[in-house]
C-alpha cells in the first residue's frame, strides 16, 4: 500500500450530501477485481451521459479539476453498499484524501486499507474548505497526515483528529497483510514449533 504523508494539490468541491456507493463505482462496474483501471468509471453515472460523452457541469469533468488530488465533500459519503470498489476508484482517479464532516463505516475503514486519507471536519470547517476549493486550480490544499493539518491556500489551517494506529499505518503504508508481515519472524517460529509438535498437520510422517 503506498504510504501517505503528505499532499498538496488542487481540491475538488462536491456538496452534494449522501453521495453513496453505488454513485462513486456503479454496479456494472464490480465484475473485476483489479484495482487499476476502476479510476475512469468513478462517478460513471454522475460524470458522463448515455453516449459516453462528459457531462460539462460535473466538477471532476471541469479543466481546473481534472487532476484533483483531494475531495471536499458533503456530509455521510461513502453511504450505501460495501463494496471496496469504491475506494479503488477513488484512488485509481488519483485522490488520495477525501474530506467531509461525516462518513459510512465501512466505506471510511476501507479508505484506510487503501492508502486513502478519510479526514472529518466540522461542518464550520467545511465550509472553509469548500470556499477554498471553488477557487478551481488557483489554488491548492495541502494535507500534511503527520501534522494533521490542512492549510489552505491563503495560509489558513484546518486541524482534524485522527486515530494514531490508523494514522501510522498510513504513514508506514501498512495495510492488514502488511501488518501480518511485520509479525513474519514470530508467526515462522510458530510455524515451525506447531510443525515440529504436530507434524501430521503438516503432511510429515512423525519420527
Amino acid at each position: 500500500m503506498d504510504k501517505f504523508t503528505k499532499v498538496s494539490g488542487v481540491a475538488a468541491p462536491m456538496r452534494s450530501i449522501n453521495i453513496d456507493t453505488d454513485k462513486i463505482i456503479p454496479k456494472q462496474y464490480l465484475k473485476t477485481i483489479q484495482r487499476a483501471g476502476l479510476g475512469k468509471h468513478l462517478f460513471a453515472e454522475m460524470r458522463y451521459n448515455e453516449d459516453g460523452s462528459e457531462k460539462e457541469d460535473f466538477v471532476l469533468n471541469k479543466p481546473a479539476y481534472r487532476e484533483a488530488q483531494v475531495l471536499v465533500a458533503g456530509d455521510n459519503f461513502g453511504c450505501g453498499s460495501s463494496r471496496e470498489h469504491a475506494p479503488w476508484a477513488i484512488k485509481d482517479f488519483g485522490i488520495r484524501c477525501v474530506i467531509s464532516t461525516s462518513f459510512a463505516d465501512i466505506f471510511y475503514n476501507n479508505c484506510f486499507k487503501n492508502g486513502i486519507l478519510p479526514i472529518k471536519v466540522t461542518p464550520e470547517q467545511l465550509e472553509l474548505l469548500f470556499d477554498d476549493a471553488d477557487r478551481g486550480a488557483n489554488a491548492t490544499l495541502t494535507v500534511d497526515l503527520e501534522k494533521q493539518e490542512v492549510t489552505g491556500p491563503d495560509g489558513g489551517v484546518v486541524n482534524f483528529e485522527m486515530d494514531p494506529f490508523r494514522k501510522q499505518c498510513l504513514l508506514e503504508g501498512l495495510d492488514d497483510i502488511g501488518l501480518t508481515l511485520k509479525r513474519k519472524e514470530r508467526i515462522d517460529d510458530y510455524e515451525a514449533k506447531q510443525k515440529a509438535g504436530q507434524p501430521w498437520l503438516y503432511g510429515a510422517a512423525a519420527e
